[in-house]
């Protein structure tokens, strides 16, 4: 049996721990994929502004959120109290919920434009969908670990 360095899931990791424990080893794969829908949505034209402007913010405001969460728990800001666990779950949940009905919106927006615009645009809004869905996956999981934790602490 292979040795492990990972924490229990009573504990919040600090430091180098949060890219060898669950559920914080979902950090970066949430910012590179968050990141990935924020350039390619973007780097196309914004149309209609209504729907992809709430996935800009979701995917700007995820990005943001969670690279802070990352930092204070890297730094042990949040001094292992439950009280940081239950937020933890919070936020996931909620950026979980946020990009689901952006992976949505741009989903149904992308089926919209499939005949109207140039295909090399509407190949980038594809690759979009794709990186907003395993975003929203990301969370998911993220969220169900974060909640597990947030029971055992």
């Amino acid at each position: 049996m292979a040795a492990t360095t990972a924490q229990p899931m009573g504990s919040l990791p600090s430091g180098l721990g949060i890219c060898t424990t669950a559920p914080d080893i979902f950090y970066l794969p949430e910012l590179v994929f968050g990141g990935l829908v924020w350039i390619l949505v973007a780097s196309t034209h914004v149309d209609p502004p209504n729907p992809l402007g709430w996935v800009m913010f979701v995917s700007v405001f995820c990005f943001v959120m969670t690279f802070l969460w990352m930092i204070i728990f890297a730094a042990g800001g949040h001094k292992n109290s439950s009280g940081w666990a239950a937020a933890d779950f919070a936020y996931h949940g909620l950026a979980a919920f946020f990009y689901l009905s952006a992976a949505v919106d741009l989903a149904y927006i992308t089926f919209l434009k499939k005949d109207g615009s140039e295909y090399r645009i509407y190949q980038i809004d594809i690759a979009a969908v794709v990186f907003a869905y395993v975003a929203t996956l990301l969370y998911f999981i993220h969220v169900i670990l974060s909640s597990i934790r947030w029971k055992n602490f």
